[in-house]
């Protein structure tokens, strides 16, 4: 289900949401970088980033919630989505600012599935790389540079995703490329 699920610590999700309407969440090359500086100030300090893939009128990341001392187990959803608010928030002000634009820029809901088993997982790892393959943006996952699939296949560079995580589900960086090559069917996802 989507949107009906609590966020807890410790488990995996499938975060996505979309722009409000018709417009753009990423107008230019500046936008994209933005999102990420800002997605590392807010969301890196409660959460493990596995992937994302960043289009121009929505966005996908892969995370796992870390375990917060002193948060009760009854407000986990809230601390965790005061974090992606204030995230969502910060980029839109900075958007409307730089556009002269005003209103949401997203949509109300932060959409997600939480990943219950590793066949889940990769299969949206797979979807999430792929997403501008499947939208007709690229013809090769590599090409698209606004996702996280090149900092896998250049695993020796630094990155700040939790790449070890997802890597031992694979042999080799080979593998992996592989696999992204692969036909996956996503009739268990329920996305935009």
């Amino acid at each position: 289900m989507i949107n009906t699920e609590s966020f807890e610590f410790d488990s995996v999700y499938h975060i996505f949401s979309h722009v409000n309407g018709k417009e753009l969440i990423f107008r230019e090359e500046t936008n994209y970088q933005f999102f990420l500086k800002k997605l590392m100030q807010y969301i890196l300090p409660i959460a493990d980033i596995y992937a994302y893939c960043l289009m121009a009128n929505h966005f996908h990341l892969l995370v796992r919630f870390k375990a917060v001392e002193g948060v009760p187990i009854e407000d986990e959803h809230a601390y965790l989505m005061k974090h992606f608010g204030n995230f969502l928030n910060s980029y839109a002000k900075a958007f409307n600012k730089m556009y002269e634009r005003k209103g949401a820029l997203f949509l109300n809901a932060i959409k997600r599935r939480k990943i219950t088993d590793e066949k889940y997982l990769l299969k949206v790892l797979h979807y999430i790389h792929n997403n501008p393959v499947n939208h007709g943006f690229v013809t090769e996952v590599a090409l698209w540079k606004y996702s996280s699939y090149m900092a896998y296949v250049n695993s020796e560079k630094e990155s700040k995703l939790n790449r070890n995580e997802i890597l031992q589900y694979f042999d080799s960086v080979h593998i992996f490329e592989n696999y992204h090559q692969s036909n996956v069917e996503y009739d268990f996802l329920d996305v935009e």
